[in-house]
């Protein structure tokens, strides 16, 4: 027999080719084949939601190379990823081969496999299905509807607030969460209370109580309010005489967390790691497809979109064998420990991500893995090694020590925990995933009943109600996971989306609303004068229950355009109905335009936000806002601690439409400005002229470029990032890295005549 096997990636089909050998030709699709026609009408409504499809432009090839290879071939075996995605492009592939005719007489077998070893995927093979047309319906119903709302309510954005902005059937509803978080921290209004800490003394040593309870009447959060009672009520905890009055001890289990899926993975590595996302599914990508160790391609994890969180019997055997063996049996349960998977879409023929072996530790891969990939394999291969271990035994430690009778009768009280037995907690550690750096826990010295406490100190601290954070990536994926919005594999995209739009920022890695996110929000949720509210598309239950329904086009439980037409037909006529109203005046506000005296309101520019006259056209007087959005006039431009190299005057931080940065405060007698912040220098020399490196600068627009630092005697620009890495073709000095959404990450010579470049990174949809 002579097979042609179809992958997604080139790294993958290097390692599965060499695991089949002769008589196997596999070659990639470089992620989708066919997407929709980038213009209206590739979804049709109107004509029972047919779909177009057009081969990607930069696909053709690859295309021809499969179409090529079937020629002397007698089978096409699709082994593209086994989730929706995967299963699509193994369907449009056998498609347009279909078209092509290069089928005729064939044998056309899908393979799914959960791991790139040599076993998994001689299994595979030996055990041929067909496409899944179930999960491929339910993918094009996703996309159909992304591409509707995409098509439909992006360009009501375009006409109705500005051009250039963007809607999506999930991505508004982030958006939305976005908001609301910032939202409820404005309107938050903190409230005051006080505890009564102590610093207790016994025979043994100190230790810290707090006040717990005033004439057996238990204190509540919030029985003092006010600093006056809480100084008088300290000073009679320090003056008071105290005994143990009672103490209890009891052991607690602490069981190990399940072994990672798709978002507990972006979560725990956006708090330990910092990477975004995107980047956790890029590295982790890497680590399954594929790399070499000791001469032989291997891939070192399952498959990373996954939402169930079993593991095979192999692995788990695995698993407890390297326990016994490298821990001792005390950190062994004595049955192996199984986890439910929550997803009631969960296809309990995927995995959770873990090692393909556990004895490929993260020590023995140091010399063959970059940091990224290291540091995401070791919190992969402890989480899953963790899962199997005994539980960690606390022995908590609750002690009550009195004062006084009737109505001068106090209570303080202690707590305390001691790590009794490690277990899992050895190695791997919530919070801090750090051997060996256990948390601290709060110990207390022997306390028996009738011990007399000595007072070292009683302190009323003040604390105050604090409004729920912004939504950091980790805990806005959460946030959509428990709320049944989207999948594992759409989540990165996602996020990016939002930034990339400029509807967010991060600041200390958590999401803020800009200006244009809050305004389209407003606008899609109808707080906009002449607008139609879309908050039911946009509501988080409703987006659950399309998704769920989706579940439901890949369980077979239903067919797939009865859910098309159930959401387009409310839909349509509410954009209809929105793009018939006015364009919105804008937020009024309470300020007078200066010239005509009329109105003044809050409208979106380009650039965030702005006063306006509504006389415009006729009076055109506009002024920027301030920081708050308030509709106040700006404030005075904000002193720097930098001083004007040209007069010596001190600079201020001003903004302008391309940003913030920095003038002299001399102006207009001095007009020097500089940016906010220097140029990043990358140390990578300038070949032009030899003496200066390239810096990362931003153009009038925005975006980045590279210029040489000798600028303007030498004017040599990089549009794409330079890399030190020597061309293996012409051994140019350096190379670029080049990023594009097709092609995903690519180095590339930039040498003319040179032409070489080579593939890094897949595309995200890959």
């Amino acid at each position: 027999m002579s097979a042609v096997v179809v992958v997604e990636s080139p790294a993958k089909a290097k390692t599965i080719e060499k695991y089949l050998g002769k008589g196997y030709k596999v070659l990639a699709s470089y992620g989708h084949v066919r997407a929709f026609p980038k213009k209206d009408g590739s979804v049709d409504p109107d004509n029972d939601f047919a779909i177009k499809y057009q081969v990607i432009a930069d696909k053709k090839k690859r295309l021809d190379a499969i179409n090529t290879a079937m020629k002397k071939a007698d089978t096409l075996i699709l082994a593209s990823d086994l989730d929706r995605e995967g299963e699509a492009i193994a369907w449009h592939v056998a498609e347009v081969l279909r078209e092509r005719g290069s089928l005729k007489g064939k044998t056309v077998q899908r393979i799914t496999f959960n791991e790139i070893t040599k076993k998994a995927i001689t299994e595979a093979i030996a055990n041929p299905s067909e496409v899944d047309m179930q999960l491929v319906d339910a993918q094009q119903a996703r996309s159909a509807l992304d591409y509707l709302v995409g098509f439909t309510l992006s360009p009501l954005l375009w006409r109705k607030v500005r051009s250039g902005l963007s809607a999506g059937r999930v991505q508004s509803v982030a958006l939305r969460l976005i908001c609301e978080r910032e939202q409820h921290i404005r309107e938050f209004k903190p409230k005051e209370f006080w505890t009564i800490n102590s610093e207790c003394e016994v025979a043994d040593g100190l230790f810290q109580a707090q006040l717990h309870a005033v004439e057996d009447k238990p204190l509540g959060k919030f029985a003092i309010t006010d600093g006056v009672n809480a100084k008088v009520m300290a000073r009679r905890v320090a003056k008071g005489d105290f005994l143990v009055s009672e103490v209890q001890k009891k052991q607690s289990k602490q069981q190990p967390a399940a072994p990672f899926i798709t978002t507990t993975l972006q979560m725990d590595a956006s708090r330990k790691l910092g990477f975004t996302a995107r980047k956790t599914m890029q590295v982790a990508q890497k680590l399954y497809e594929g790399i070499e160790v000791e001469g032989e391609p291997v891939g070192l994890i399952s498959y990373m979109r996954t939402d169930s969180v079993s593991l095979s019997e192999d692995a788990i055997v695995e698993m407890r064998d390297y326990i016994g063996n490298n821990y001792g049996d005390s950190f062994l349960p004595a049955q192996p420990r199984r986890f439910k998977t929550k997803s009631k879409n969960a296809q309990e023929a995927h995995e959770a991500i873990r090692p393909t072996s556990i004895h490929r530790t993260p020590d023995s891969l140091k010399r063959v893995l970059d940091s990224d990939g290291l540091k995401l394999y070791k919190l992969i291969w402890k989480r899953a090694l963790a899962s199997q271990m005994a539980p960690a035994i606390l022995d908590q430690v609750r002690a009550d020590i009195e004062s006084g009778t009737g109505a001068d009768k106090l209570t303080l009280r202690a707590t305390g925990s001691t790590l009794a037995f490690p277990g899992f907690r050895k190695l791997y550690i919530e919070g801090t995933d750090e051997p060996g750096k256990q948390e601290q826990e709060k110990l207390l010295p022997p306390l028996a009943a009738g011990d007399a406490v000595t007072i070292k100190e009683a302190e009323a601290k003040q604390h105050f109600t604090e409004p729920k954070p912004r939504f950091s990536e980790a805990t806005l994926v959460k946030e959509l996971e428990a709320d049944g919005i989207g999948r594992p594999s759409t989540y990165a995209s996602i996020l990016n989306v939002l930034r990339e739009r400029k509807y967010v920022d991060m600041e200390k890695k958590r999401f803020v609303p800009t200006d244009t996110g809050e305004h389209v929000n407003d606008y899609l949720l109808g707080k906009l004068e002449n607008t139609i509210s879309f908050d039911d598309i946009i509501d988080v239950k409703f987006t659950a229950n399309i998704e769920d329904r989706l579940d439901g086009v890949a369980r077979g439980e239903q067919e797939w355009k009865p859910v098309l037409r159930d959401f387009w037909t409310p839909f349509k006529a509410k954009v209809d109905s929105a793009m018939g109203r006015p364009r919105p005046a804008g937020e009024m506000t309470d300020e007078k335009c200066p010239e005509c005296g009329k109105p003044m309101a809050i409208k979106l520019g380009k650039y965030g936000k702005f006063l306006a006259c509504t006389g415009y056209p006729e009076c055109k007087q506009a002024k920027p806002l301030n920081g708050n959005g308030n509709g106040e006039a700006a404030e005075e431009p904000e002193l720097s601690d930098q001083k004007c190299e040209k007069c010596g005057e001190p600079m201020v931080i001003k903004s302008g439409r391309y940003g913030k940065f920095l003038g002299c405060s001399a102006y207009p007698a001095c007009k020097n400005i500089q940016p906010m912040e220097k140029p990043v220098d990358t140390g990578i020399k300038c070949t032009a002229c030899g003496k200066g490196t390239f810096l990362e600068k931003k153009s009038r627009r925005g975006k980045v470029f590279y210029s040489c630092s000798g600028y303007p005697k030498c004017k040599s620009a990089l549009w794409d990032k330079p890399i030190d890495r020597q061309c293996p073709e012409c051994q140019a000095p350096f190379v670029t890295e080049k990023k594009t959404k097709r092609r995903g990450t690519e180095h590339v010579c930039v040498t003319e005549g040179c032409g070489w470049k080579e593939q890094v990174e897949l595309p995200e949809s890959a």
